[in-house]
């Protein structure tokens, strides 16, 4: 008997080291930062894929565009001491001002330089904010939104304290940039954020992580609860704590939303769940042939026309 309650006990060990060792691994390839990597010069940080490939000259460009713009260097510690970086750019001293958040495993100058060039066309400044974990940002680990948006919350105040209790700002994010600014906005918003522009942002931190995990042919219901205990074990977080559509049930701030129809990593329907779900003045945009992030470079002038019609319908 004594014999087989030990080889129990070393069992039940084991398979707990083995649980815990995946936990890690899954940690380390979702949640975990990559190296940071800067570039200059005639090196340019270009998303991959043939869907991006016709766009390259033009994200080149856009790049090419802030890095000779004259910028101010800002920044901020969030609520868990990191010190978090950005840039503002300024078209006219007396313009909204946009908070632009970036995607996943991203960069502000790789996924927002169009957005500064997009931002100045309809005469508002930007900030370019370099998430947790990116760039010249401290931390090691993406949360999907999950404290992403703590720090928007901490921008936002931050940039009222800089630009003035008369400012007006709008918050706009791309992908799980997105995301986060949708999330943000569950919360209560300054006077001052006037709306949230909110390009291909996924529903929730779960659904876009199991939606990969389906694309990848990996057994779902077996591969996301040692995923989920990568993020509490290792990452010190829970990618169920809050969601883009839990966070539009309680927004009080406009929201307008951009998605690719032909986007087939965050798909357009989970804009649509978000449309759905929020209580808050909307609008939703669909581009028609437009992959992950490229609503924009594929119909600027559409893209512009909506956001154009939709701030004027915010005052802005």
């Amino acid at each position: 008997m004594r014999d087989i309650i030990i080889a129990s006990a070393i069992t039940v060990g084991i398979i707990i080291l083995l649980v815990l060792a995946a936990a890690l691994v899954c940690y380390l390839m979702v949640f975990r930062s990559p190296r940071r990597q800067t570039f200059s010069g005639d090196e340019y940080d270009l998303p991959q894929g043939e869907i991006y490939e016709p766009h390259w000259e033009q994200m080149k460009q856009w790049q090419r565009m802030i890095r000779n713009m004259p910028c101010r260097e800002m920044s901020v510690v969030s609520f868990d001491g990191l010190t978090l970086r950005g840039r503002y750019y300024e078209c006219d001293p007396n313009a909204p001002i946009e908070l632009m958040f970036h995607g996943y495993k991203g960069t502000a100058e790789r996924d927002m330089s169009g957005g500064v060039a997009r931002s100045f066309s309809v005469g508002h400044n930007a900030l370019l904010i370099e998430q947790r974990g990116a760039c010249r940002s401290e931390g090691n680990t993406i949360t999907f939104g999950v404290r992403e948006y703590r720090d928007c919350l901490t921008w936002t105040e931050y940039a009222v304290q800089q630009f003035g209790k008369d400012c007006r700002l709008i918050l706009a994010g791309i992908s799980m940039g997105a995301s986060t600014v949708i999330m943000a906005g569950g919360n209560k918003l300054p006077p001052n954020v006037k709306y949230i522009l909110a390009d291909c942002g996924f529903s929730s931190p779960r659904e876009i992580i199991r939606k990969v995990m389906k694309d990848r042919k990996l057994p779902v219901k077996l591969v996301y609860p040692i995923v989920r205990l990568g993020a509490l074990l290792f990452g010190g977080f829970d990618p169920e704590e809050w969601s883009p559509v839990e966070a539009v049930k309680c927004c009080e701030v406009p929201v307008i939303l951009f998605h690719g129809e032909a986007d087939d990593f965050v798909p357009c329907e989970m804009s649509r769940q978000i449309y759905d779900a929020c209580t808050a003045p909307k609008k939703l945009v669909t581009i028609p042939g437009a992959g992950h992030g490229l609503a924009y470079p594929v119909d600027p002038e559409g893209y512009i026309a909506a956001l154009t019609e939709f701030k004027q319908q915010c005052g802005v």
